[in-house]
Protein backbone atom coordinates (compact mmCIF):
# COMPACT_ATOMS: atom_id res chain seq x y z
CA UNK A 1 0.00 0.00 0.00
CA UNK A 2 1.45 3.54 -1.19
CA UNK A 3 2.33 5.47 2.09
CA UNK A 4 0.05 8.76 2.19
CA UNK A 5 2.38 12.24 3.04
CA UNK A 6 0.79 15.10 4.53
CA UNK A 7 0.12 17.80 2.12
CA UNK A 8 0.25 21.27 2.72
CA UNK A 9 -3.12 22.98 2.77
CA UNK A 10 -4.49 20.65 5.23
CA UNK A 11 -4.51 23.12 8.45
CA UNK A 12 -6.41 26.77 8.46
CA UNK A 13 -4.05 29.26 8.86
CA UNK A 14 -5.10 29.39 12.95
CA UNK A 15 -4.60 25.90 13.51
CA UNK A 16 -0.99 26.46 11.82
CA UNK A 17 -0.09 29.29 14.04
CA UNK A 18 -1.26 26.93 16.90
CA UNK A 19 0.22 23.81 15.54
CA UNK A 20 3.91 26.15 15.23
CA UNK A 21 3.23 27.70 18.83
CA UNK A 22 2.62 24.03 20.33
CA UNK A 23 5.61 22.39 18.63
CA UNK A 24 8.40 25.58 19.42
CA UNK A 25 7.32 25.51 22.64
CA UNK A 26 7.84 22.04 22.55
CA UNK A 27 11.55 22.32 22.05
CA UNK A 28 11.87 25.24 24.61
CA UNK A 29 11.44 28.38 22.93
CA UNK A 30 9.40 30.84 24.70
CA UNK A 31 6.16 31.73 22.51
CA UNK A 32 4.25 34.89 22.20
CA UNK A 33 1.31 35.86 20.56
CA UNK A 34 0.93 39.37 19.76
CA UNK A 35 -1.04 42.01 17.46
CA UNK A 36 0.88 43.82 15.11
CA UNK A 37 -0.15 47.47 16.78
CA UNK A 38 1.13 46.08 19.84
CA UNK A 39 4.59 44.22 18.68
CA UNK A 40 7.54 47.05 19.89
CA UNK A 41 5.42 47.41 23.11
CA UNK A 42 5.61 43.55 23.72
CA UNK A 43 9.37 43.13 22.53
CA UNK A 44 10.01 45.93 25.03
CA UNK A 45 8.53 45.06 28.26
CA UNK A 46 10.17 41.15 27.52
CA UNK A 47 13.43 42.73 27.35
CA UNK A 48 12.89 44.39 30.71
CA UNK A 49 11.58 41.64 32.11
CA UNK A 50 15.04 39.89 31.08
CA UNK A 51 17.18 42.40 31.89
CA UNK A 52 18.29 43.52 28.04
CA UNK A 53 19.52 46.73 27.68
CA UNK A 54 21.36 46.32 24.35
CA UNK A 55 20.59 44.33 21.44
CA UNK A 56 21.76 44.08 17.95
CA UNK A 57 19.44 43.84 15.32
CA UNK A 58 19.34 43.92 11.40
CA UNK A 59 20.36 47.30 9.70
CA UNK A 60 16.55 47.17 7.73
CA UNK A 61 14.75 46.15 11.10
CA UNK A 62 11.68 48.02 11.78
CA UNK A 63 10.83 47.42 15.45
CA UNK A 64 11.23 50.68 17.58
CA UNK A 65 12.10 49.61 21.56
CA UNK A 66 11.64 51.85 24.05
CA UNK A 67 14.32 50.54 26.74
CA UNK A 68 16.98 48.76 25.13
CA UNK A 69 19.40 50.40 23.46
CA UNK A 70 19.72 48.83 19.65
CA UNK A 71 22.95 48.79 17.71
CA UNK A 72 22.00 48.00 13.96
CA UNK A 73 24.28 45.71 11.85
CA UNK A 74 25.52 48.44 9.22
CA UNK A 75 28.43 48.66 9.50
CA UNK A 76 28.91 45.02 10.48
CA UNK A 77 29.08 44.37 14.44
CA UNK A 78 32.28 42.71 15.12
CA UNK A 79 31.66 39.21 16.87
CA UNK A 80 33.51 40.31 20.30
CA UNK A 81 31.12 43.32 20.21
CA UNK A 82 28.12 40.47 19.36
CA UNK A 83 29.55 38.60 22.35
CA UNK A 84 29.05 41.92 24.87
CA UNK A 85 25.04 42.28 23.62
CA UNK A 86 22.56 40.99 25.64
CA UNK A 87 20.72 39.63 22.64
CA UNK A 88 19.85 40.00 19.16
CA UNK A 89 16.40 40.64 17.76
CA UNK A 90 15.77 39.77 14.02
CA UNK A 91 12.61 38.52 11.65
CA UNK A 92 12.26 35.46 9.86
CA UNK A 93 11.91 34.28 6.45
CA UNK A 94 9.63 30.73 6.91
CA UNK A 95 8.68 29.20 9.94
CA UNK A 96 7.15 25.67 9.91
CA UNK A 97 4.34 24.79 11.51
CA UNK A 98 5.04 20.81 11.60
CA UNK A 99 8.35 21.31 13.23
CA UNK A 100 8.03 24.26 15.26
CA UNK A 101 11.28 26.06 13.25
CA UNK A 102 11.96 29.11 12.27
CA UNK A 103 14.08 30.12 9.11
CA UNK A 104 16.51 32.77 8.43
CA UNK A 105 17.75 33.59 5.26
CA UNK A 106 20.44 36.56 5.15
CA UNK A 107 17.40 38.90 4.07
CA UNK A 108 17.14 42.38 4.91
CA UNK A 109 14.97 41.48 7.94
CA UNK A 110 16.68 38.59 9.10
CA UNK A 111 20.36 39.38 8.65
CA UNK A 112 23.46 37.89 8.77
CA UNK A 113 24.24 34.50 10.85
CA UNK A 114 26.61 36.16 13.38
CA UNK A 115 23.56 38.23 14.61
CA UNK A 116 21.84 35.04 15.69
CA UNK A 117 24.52 32.82 16.56
CA UNK A 118 26.81 35.41 18.91
CA UNK A 119 24.34 36.46 21.63
CA UNK A 120 22.88 34.42 24.30
CA UNK A 121 19.04 35.58 23.62
CA UNK A 122 17.54 35.37 19.86
CA UNK A 123 14.17 37.49 19.66
CA UNK A 124 12.40 36.80 16.70
CA UNK A 125 9.55 38.15 14.58
CA UNK A 126 7.32 35.47 13.39
CA UNK A 127 4.65 37.06 10.97
CA UNK A 128 1.51 34.32 10.85
CA UNK A 129 1.19 34.76 6.83
CA UNK A 130 5.08 33.55 7.10
CA UNK A 131 3.85 30.29 8.92
CA UNK A 132 3.97 26.81 6.75
CA UNK A 133 2.81 23.83 7.39
CA UNK A 134 5.39 21.42 6.15
CA UNK A 135 8.87 21.51 5.35
CA UNK A 136 8.50 20.59 1.54
CA UNK A 137 6.76 23.71 1.67
CA UNK A 138 9.11 25.78 3.50
CA UNK A 139 11.57 24.33 0.86
CA UNK A 140 9.77 25.55 -2.02
CA UNK A 141 9.37 29.21 -0.34
CA UNK A 142 12.79 29.28 0.39
CA UNK A 143 13.81 27.89 -3.52
CA UNK A 144 14.70 31.64 -4.60
CA UNK A 145 16.76 32.57 -1.42
CA UNK A 146 18.38 29.06 -2.03
CA UNK A 147 19.34 29.55 -5.61
CA UNK A 148 20.72 33.32 -4.75
CA UNK A 149 23.23 32.00 -2.55
CA UNK A 150 22.13 32.86 0.44
CA UNK A 151 22.49 31.21 4.36
CA UNK A 152 19.55 29.12 5.37
CA UNK A 153 19.76 28.79 9.14
CA UNK A 154 16.74 26.49 10.43
CA UNK A 155 16.21 26.79 14.29
CA UNK A 156 14.47 24.78 16.59
CA UNK A 157 14.82 25.47 19.34
CA UNK A 158 17.58 27.13 21.73
CA UNK A 159 21.06 25.50 21.10
CA UNK A 160 21.21 22.25 23.11
CA UNK A 161 23.65 19.58 22.76
CA UNK A 162 24.55 16.39 24.61
CA UNK A 163 27.41 14.85 25.20
CA UNK A 164 28.55 11.23 25.51
CA UNK A 165 26.75 10.93 28.63
CA UNK A 166 23.95 12.75 27.74
CA UNK A 167 24.52 15.55 29.44
CA UNK A 168 22.63 18.52 28.04
CA UNK A 169 24.31 21.43 27.60
CA UNK A 170 23.04 24.49 26.36
CA UNK A 171 24.45 27.50 24.13
CA UNK A 172 27.12 25.36 21.99
CA UNK A 173 26.81 26.66 18.60
CA UNK A 174 24.17 29.90 19.42
CA UNK A 175 21.63 31.22 21.84
CA UNK A 176 20.66 29.76 25.20
CA UNK A 177 17.46 31.21 24.91
CA UNK A 178 15.08 31.83 22.00
CA UNK A 179 11.86 33.81 21.91
CA UNK A 180 9.42 34.20 19.45
CA UNK A 181 6.80 36.54 18.93
CA UNK A 182 4.28 35.38 16.33
CA UNK A 183 2.38 38.47 15.27
CA UNK A 184 -0.76 38.48 13.13
CA UNK A 185 -0.55 41.20 10.62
Amino acid sequence: MPRRYRVAGELPPEARVDLFCERAADYEARVHRVGAAELDGVLSARCEELGVRRLAAPAAAPWRLHGPEVDFDEPPISAARLDRLDGALTGCAAAIAETGTVVLDGSPLCGRRALTLVPDLHLCVVAAADIVETVPEAVAALAPAAAAGAPLTFISGPSATSDIELQRVDGVHGPRQLELFVVWY
